[in-house]
């Protein structure tokens, strides 16, 4: 294993751990700067999965060595994400910008209906546990 094969591992898996961490967070603006960051790990691992980083696919029009070569499949792969990763910043960009315009902050809110579907499903959770402990019996005697 080659250092450069390390260093390159350890980057790509750095960039991807901060991306990952900066798109679980509430701010709209973190969690661009995550897909920023999970974009840039992406190229470089298509790039690094070319193999022989620096050599053209095709050296001067002829090919002596087939595995001195690197591979294009993985460099086209790249250009593609690049372009991928800024159309969909740009999207990003302005959703983060029209909600900072129109509430004044960018953090993602609750959602009512889902912490309403929470409190409920939490009540009936409670309520099973209950009565697993008391044995299936409501107060009263019932059933």
């Amino acid at each position: 294993m080659n250092t450069i094969d390390v260093t390159m591992a350890l980057v790509i898996g750095g960039l991807f751990a901060v991306g990952f961490f900066l798109m679980l967070q509430r701010s709209l603006m973190r969690i661009v700067l995550g897909f920023i960051l999970l974009g840039h790990g992406t190229n470089l691992l298509l790039l690094v999965a070319g193999g022989t980083p620096g050599r053209p696919p095709v050296p001067d029009g002829r090919i002596d060595d087939p595995a001195g070569t690197a591979d294009p499949l993985p460099q086209a792969m790249a250009l593609t994400a690049i372009v991928i990763t800024f159309g969909l910043t740009a999207f990003l960009m302005a959703l983060a910008y029209r909600s900072w315009r129109m509430t004044g902050h960018d953090e993602v809110r609750d959602d009512v209906e889902d912490r309403r579907i929470g409190t409920v499903r939490e009540r009936a959770e409670a309520g099973s546990a209950a009565d697993r402990e008391t044995g299936g019996t409501a107060p009263g005697g019932e059933r």
